[in-house]
């Protein structure tokens, strides 16, 4: 079973074990939803978006049938899988039971029944989880507490022993000073109490050395247990960097490493008070010891998984036991970069750097208010890298390196000091900035796919296909900082897409998507990968589209047939927003439109930009677009995005200038295209008030195909009638001018602008004009 997102399953099997019968299988019901359906197919189960399901959404039924498809194949495979016959025959009890009719016509309430039962599992471990953990450890120190009453109460018989052994050793003397014999009655009545007093005291000795070991049994399962979940917390911080939810907080977990550490020393102290040398017990303490001592140490603020060299950068390492430090000399931390090869050997680790790092040491430094003991490295940096040979086709984005930390110190009440060290998480050194995108993609697959108990840093080449959609959707929502996932829609166009079949219209899910798919390979008829084309659409929603993605105003990723099969037959003016396939970055809007013998064609407006939306917000240049009216399937436009407009300039009556705005209008179809000549406009000498805008691009851009190029309108606000058209645009070139300016007079311009110089003439203005307003690609 894959471990890649199954975070919630891993802490609910510890928590199953202290619930009743009852509540187990009221929460996994055997006929609705089986413990080993959740068991078998946690990564599948909590990589869905189940949280967007509500009863009442009867349009989320599509969605929720192909989910419910999905978990039918997927419980399929596992069951081929699979070799254990007992399991095997349950998960096909399961299989033909999800396939029943009573799931198949209400798919929606299988995805609500899955919802509410991950709601539960998450208040369970909210509620449960450390509630657990503290109770074994409140438990052992109650144990610890016992250990200490017996051996005062031992010390106590002890002494009333001897005392006894005294009086029954002098008593006969004392009679014989006087002559007399001693009498038996009373050397009788001694010696059984000496008898009972060591009767007792080899008792509680018995029962000492007896709950000292369970005591010694239960610490090592309340370390056991400390340590899995140390290695969880480190794990979900590792997911982190694909979106899946973290909690940061380690508070909680130094608290019971401290507690463990008191335990660990007061059950040494009452080993030493034994008098006897109990050494088996005394050797799985100090194993247990210097196991904790060097467990605790946790880079609380990992290192940026891809820095470039000669970038300042910053890490935060903190040391769960900085308070039961000796005082004295500080512990100073030290840290160097380490490669794949020495990551697997990490006692093997010399002080050899691979890289020569700046600023790599710092003090472990306590703070009362917090309570926490931490080594902040602010300031580092890597001059230079060295390099392993790569193997084959392997570029420098692909090698892994991580950052090894290590201190010596001495905690208060051991005789001997510790080494303790810890490694980052896996990162990418690059050179120059245009690695950055190559270097993120090693980083979201380690992230994404790799096994907790792995070998340093080795991945799978292959995963399934909805793993991979699930960590593109994990790393989307977080990265656009959005709660509207990616819907089947989207999924099955992104499968099509990286797998290069445009007309497969099954389910993808378990067909493998391998790591040259995902970024080494360029996609057909493309300059990039799909991670590259992928990256960018993030980019461009995070920084120009969250509100309208959020509310589902964006269609998203979906292919042109797809595109042409859900807007056939819909009325003139319907629209929809899609990201374009064939560009990095950018949005455009396909539109139903009459053709010019009364039929119907889509039209795709060219895509827009970063740059584009900066210029004119999204909502504008919809508003502007006279052709669109209704948003797929049947709203209104104004009544969708309206709140997205731009309010209207106001014109300031002191001014001597007429304010101007623009307005994307959609160009007629079958002009030529301008070559570029200048890009930049300008109004005015430039000292008073005039404008300019560049507009330069690539001029490996080609002109668009059967779309119609879209215009600005420069109209004064408010100006209605009297606004300049500029409909002799031409569209399809990065750079773009007008061929004929006749109705930009010199008149209008003298207006315009009472500085206007009568050296800049409309004719030189035909070579300057740029307005970068198609700086589009086709799609």
């Amino acid at each position: 079973m894959s471990c890649s997102t199954m975070a919630q399953w891993f802490h609910m099997t510890r928590i199953l074990q202290c619930l009743s019968n009852e509540t187990v299988c009221s929460l996994y019901h055997p006929n609705a939803f089986p413990i080993e359906m959740r068991h078998y197919m946690a990564a599948w189960i909590e990589g869905q978006p189940w949280e967007d399901f509500a009863v009442d959404k009867l349009e989320q039924e599509g969605q929720a049938r192909a989910l419910l498809d999905q978990a039918i194949s997927t419980l399929r495979l596992v069951i081929d899988q699979n070799d254990n016959v007992v399991d095997k025959l349950k998960l096909i009890e399961i299989s033909r039971n999800l396939s029943s009719a009573n799931f198949q016509l209400h798919p929606l309430q299988f995805a609500v029944m899955i919802r509410d039962v991950l709601r539960k599992e998450r208040a369970l471990i909210n509620s449960t989880g450390r509630d657990t953990n503290m109770q074994d450890v409140d438990h052992l120190v109650l144990k610890v507490l016992e250990v200490q009453k017996i051996r005062k109460e031992m010390h106590q018989l002890q002494e009333d022993l001897n005392w006894e052994r005294q009086n029954y050793e002098t008593l006969p003397g004392s009679f014989q000073q006087n002559g007399l014999d001693a009498p038996t009655a009373e050397l009788q009545r001694l010696q059984k109490r000496i008898q009972k007093l060591e009767f007792n005291v080899n008792t509680m000795a018995t029962q000492r050395f007896q709950l000292l070991k369970e005591c010694v049994d239960c610490l090592e399962l309340c370390q056991t247990r400390l340590i899995s979940r140390l290695q969880a917390w480190r794990w979900e911080q590792h997911k982190s960097a694909i979106g899946l939810p973290f909690d940061e907080n380690l508070n909680p977990l130094q608290t019971w490493c401290e507690q463990l550490l008191g335990v660990n020393g007061n059950l040494r102290q009452e080993l030493m008070l034994a008098g006897e040398r109990i050494s088996d017990l005394q050797e799985r303490l100090g194993r247990l010891l210097q196991t904790l001592i060097e467990s605790s140490l946790v880079v609380d603020k990992q290192p940026p998984q891809v820095i470039k060299t000669q970038s300042k950068f910053s890490t935060t390492v903190r040391y769960l036991l900085g308070e039961k430090v000796a005082p004295g000399k500080p512990v100073v931390l030290q840290a160097q970069i380490i490669n794949e090869l020495q990551a697997r050997n990490l006692a093997g680790v010399t002080r050899e750097n691979v890289a020569e790092l700046i600023n790599n040491s710092a003090i472990l430094e306590h703070n009362t208010t917090s309570k926490s003991t931490c080594g902040t490295f602010r300031n580092m940096s890597i001059k230079k890298i060295k390099r392993a040979d790569r193997k084959g086709t392997e570029s420098v984005t692909e090698e892994k390196f991580a950052l090894l930390f290590s201190a010596e110190l001495n905690i208060t009440g051991c005789d001997t000091p510790f080494r303790i060290q810890m490694i980052s998480q896996p990162l990418v050194v690059i050179v120059h900035g245009c690695q950055d995108n190559n270097a993120l993609a090693t980083i979201i697959w380690d992230s994404a796919f790799s096994e907790p108990d792995r070998v340093p840093f080795v991945v799978p080449e292959r995963v399934p296909w909805r793993l991979m959609y699930n960590t593109l959707n994990s790393k989307f929502t977080a990265e656009v900082q959005t709660k509207h996932n990616l819907d089947q829609y989207n999924q099955h166009f992104l499968a099509q897409k990286i797998f290069n079949k445009p007309d497969f219209a099954d389910d993808f899910s378990n067909m493998m998507v391998s790591w040259s798919q995902f970024n080494k390979e360029v996609l057909p008829g493309r300059t990039f990968t799909f991670w590259q084309w992928f990256e960018g659409v993030m980019d461009l929603t995070k920084k120009h589209l969250r509100s309208y993605w959020s509310e589902g105003r964006i269609f998203g990723f979906i292919g042109k047939q797809h595109l042409s099969l859900i807007l056939k037959d819909r009325p003139n003016g319907t629209f929809l927003l899609r990201f374009s396939d064939s560009e990095i970055g950018r949005i455009t809007i396909a539109y139903v439109s009459a053709t010019e013998h009364g039929g119907q064609r889509i039209q795709n407006i060219q895509p827009f930009t970063k740059k584009d939306l900066e210029i004119r917000c999204l909502g504008d240049r919809i508003r502007d677009i006279t052709e669109i009216t209704y948003l797929y399937p049947d709203m209104p436009k104004h009544e969708v995005f309206r709140k997205f407009y731009s309010a209207t300039p106001q014109i300031l009556p002191a001014s001597d200038y007429l304010p101007v705005s623009l307005r994307l209008s959609i160009a007629p179809v079958g002009l030529d295209p301008v070559p570029p000549n200048a890009n930049m406009l300008h109004l005015g000498d430039g000292s008073h008030g005039g404008f300019a805008m560049d507009t330069s691009q690539s001029s490996t851009m080609t002109p668009l195909h059967e779309s119609p190029p879209s215009g600005f309108t420069v109209e004064p606000p408010g100006a209605g009638a009297n606004m300049t058209s500029l409909e002799n645009a031409q569209a399809g070139f990065p750079v773009h001018q007008f061929d004929q300016l006749s109705d930009i007079t010199e008149d209008i311009l003298k207006n315009a602008s009472p500085d206007y110089s009568e050296h800049i003439s409309p004719a030189d203005m035909t070579t300057g004009l740029d307005l970068d307003i198609w700086e589009g690609l086709p799609l």
